[in-house]
């Protein structure tokens, strides 16, 4: 069985009105729109999902990673892993773009990262959905970012801090 190609994920975040458009061509209000001067802090609800009430996002465009935290439905559930995705991030006056880079990390208290989506970023590479500047992009993002990550222990707001983030992760 083959791996199915995932088109690349462009989503927009418009900081005045507080809204996340999808390139699905959804678009979801958010609880939470803050630029920080690391970046852009969101939370979007996840009505749909059974599990999780909303998705905390982190956009951190100097190290082109995008830090996600899903909080859980329930208060004892739970926590599952952050995930850090490699991410090309621009800002235009008060909108954000995001494009997903389809490879990442996930890491979970405790635990040391360990990299995801491999096989779905391989697929996109091969499938020429990746141009190559944005597949080396990520290669370098996303093993920067491991290797940053084992110096800190795999301690997440440790590794935050040694880039100048000073709140919280995750956030409560």
């Amino acid at each position: 069985m083959g791996t199915t190609i995932t088109p690349q994920l462009v989503d927009f975040v418009d900081t005045v009105s507080a809204v996340r458009r999808y390139s699905s061509g959804t678009s979801r209000r958010l609880r939470t729109c803050q630029e920080e001067r690391w970046g852009l802090r969101v939370e979007c609800p996840t009505p749909e999902d059974p599990f999780y009430d909303s998705e905390v996002t982190w956009l951190l465009p100097g190290i082109n990673v995008r830090l996600t935290q899903q909080r859980p439905r329930s208060r004892h559930a739970r926590s599952g892993p952050s995930v850090l995705t490699a991410a090309r991030i621009t800002r235009e006056g008060t909108m954000w773009r995001t494009t997903d880079l389809l490879l990442g990390l996930s890491s979970a208290p405790g635990c040391a990262a360990r990299i995801v989506r491999s096989e779905e970023f391989a697929a996109a590479v091969a499938g020429r959905v990746l141009r190559n500047g944005d597949a080396d992009l990520a290669l370098r993002t996303v093993h920067k970012t491991l290797e940053e990550l084992s110096y800190y222990r795999h301690d997440l707001s440790a590794w935050l801090t040694g880039h100048h983030v000073f709140e919280v992760w995750p956030p409560f």
